[in-house]
Parts: C-alpha cells; sequence; structure tokens
C-alpha cells in the first residue's frame, strides 16, 4: 500500500514523556538521571551515533535496571545494527518487567516483521493494543499488515480505529480510503478523502490518493498537477509512486514520450516497487500497440473515391 511501505524504528523517548501514551506508570519513581540519559540516547540514536547511544542507554539502566522503556530502545539500537537475537532478549527482557506497557510488545512485532515472522507480529500488535488500544504505533502496523495479506475489511476496522485514536495522523485516513478501495467501496473511499479537508494538503500519501482519484475520473492533467509536487520529496519510493501514476495519466492524455520518461524514472527510484514496474509495462505495451495500429493504417490507406 501506498501509506507504508517499510517497517518504523522509532526510539521511545523516556517515560516521563511518554506516560499520556503508553500508561507508563514509572516516572515518578525514575532517577531524572536515567530519564536524561534515555532520551539522550534516543536523540544519539536519530542521528546515527549507535555507540553513544548504546552507552547512553546502558548507563540509563545502570540507574534503574527496571526501566522498561530503556530496555526497549536497547533492543532497538541492536536491531538497527542487524543483532536480532539480542534485540529480542532486550524486547523480552522489557515484557517481563511491565507487560502491561505496550511498548515491549510493540517491540517484538517490528522484530517479528524484519525477521519474515507475520503471524507472530500480528499477535504482538494485538498484545500491545490489548493493554492500551490507543496506541497508535501498533494500530498503525497491525492495519498495514491485515492490508498486506489481503484482510481488506479488518484492515479497514483498524485504520478507523486509529482515525479515531490519532485523527491528525494522515496514515490512518489514508489507510482506510485504500481499504475501502479494495473492497470496491469506492463512493466511500472518496467521501472520506474529501472530508479530510486541507489539513493533510502537504501530505505525500494524501496527494497520491487524490491523484489516484483524479486518474479513475479521467481528469489526467487534473491529477498531473497533483502529483507533480511528490515527485520532487527526499523520499525515493514514494517519489516512484508519484511517477509511476503520473506515467499512466500521461498516456490518457496522449503523451507517450512523457509517459514512458516518467515509468523509466519510477522504476530508476524504486526498482523493486510493484506498481513502477507495472506503469513501466503498461506504457511500454500501450506505445507498442498504438505504434503497430499506425503502421497498419499506413500500409492499408483507404480505397481512392471515384469519379
Amino acid at each position: 500500500m501506498e501509506t507504508g511501505r517499510s517497517v518504523r524504528r522509532v526510539l521511545v523517548v523516556a517515560c516521563l514523556a511518554l506516560a499520556a501514551s503508553t500508561g507508563c506508570s514509572q516516572a515518578s519513581i525514575l532517577p531524572r538521571k536515567a530519564i536524561a540519559l534515555n532520551d539522550a540516547g534516543a536523540v544519539a540514536f536519530a542521528a546515527g551515533h549507535m555507540e553513544i547511544a548504546e552507552a547512553r542507554i546502558a548507563l540509563a539502566l545502570e540507574y534503574n535496571p527496571r526501566f522498561v522503556e530503556a530496555w526497549v530502545n536497547l533492543g532497538l539500537v541492536d536491531e538497527a545494527r542487524g543483532n536480532f537475537e539480542l534485540a529480542r532478549q532486550h524486547f523480552v527482557k522489557a515484557r517481563g518487567l511491565n507487560a502491561d506497557l505496550p511498548i515491549s510488545h510493540h517491540a517484538l512485532g517490528q522484530l517479528d516483521e524484519l525477521e519474515g515472522h507475520y503471524a507472530e507480529a500480528e499477535h504482538n500488535y494485538r498484545a500491545a493494543l490489548k493493554v492500551d488500544p490507543g496506541f497508535a504505533p501498533s494500530r498503525q502496523n497491525l492495519g498495514r499488515r491485515l492490508f498486506e495479506r489481503g484482510a481488506y475489511d479488518e484492515a479497514r476496522e483498524q485504520f478507523l480505529r486509529l482515525t479515531q485514536v490519532a485523527p491528525t495522523v494522515s496514515y490512518g485516513w489514508t489507510g482506510l480510503c485504500e481499504s475501502l478501495m479494495k473492497v470496491g467501496r469506492q463512493e466511500e473511499a472518496e467521501s472520506v478523502l474529501a472530508r479530510m479537508g486541507p489539513v493533510f494538503d502537504g501530505d505525500p500519501n494524501v496527494a497520491i490518493l487524490r491523484g489516484r482519484v483524479l486518474l479513475l475520473h479521467k481528469h489526467y492533467v487534473e491529477a498531473v498537477a497533483t502529483l507533480q509536487p511528490v515527485t520532487e520529496v527526499a523520499d525515493p519510493p514514494r517519489a516512484a509512486v508519484a511517477f509511476a501514476w503520473m506515467s499512466i495519466a500521461r498516456m490518457g492524455m496522449g503523451e507517450g514520450d512523457r509517459a514512458q520518461a516518467e515509468a523509466d524514472r519510477a522504476v530508476s527510484l524504486s526498482p523493486s516497487d510493484s506498481l513502477a514496474k507495472y506503469a513501466q509495462r503498461a506504457v511500454r505495451k500501450a506505445r507498442a500497440e498504438a505504434a503497430a495500429a499506425s503502421a497498419v493504417d499506413l500500409e492499408q490507406p483507404p480505397a481512392q473515391g471515384g469519379r
């Protein structure tokens, strides 16, 4: 689906900041130094400084060995390094310390996905939601997993719930639209898209969906104008999707050369993207068929009328 093709790997900031979203009850008993070190580790991780992140988080755990979020963060550092076995040990440790927090279940779900254990991933996301139904990251990932395995009605339910618990996050809205499209409820999908209003105007996933709807209605020029800004974002997979849909719109406009260039650009940006490869094949086929038809017309000129 367009709205999310990779597992998000984000370090958890200190429990003090997450109290509202994770239901954490540790904040009042954690040493402030531990919280500060954990936060500093998260910042270092975000900057790609894995050794510094590991050192700071490990030091936070020396201040308090029962710091659940720090164990999760330490696991995420190992996960990013490819040390999946060690990462799992840290996540399981965090879950053992407090299974009533969603973050360890969620982290295990992400790791399961990375290792290709999709049923287990879904189980862990559901476990996170059981302890905190409002935990948006697990709701998002569960919806994506259900969508990817073709359980579109179930995915629609998860995305609908996501729009309720995190209404300012576009992923729930776009996932809901795509799920409705998959089950043939196009009018409802368009209605959801229309209700989103201008608040998500700068969101590339929303722009892609709006472009697709315009394509369905054969509003090719408007579709190209809507998709064009997405081709300029610093996100190659997302730009590739926009180029792919634009190439199809160009064919509808009769601009074969530009359609081919944009389809080729989509594949160059994301060689494994199925939509990009489909668009490239479709454009080549359409152009070949158009060229063949033109050749037939030249070989068989119309009969001359008599006097």
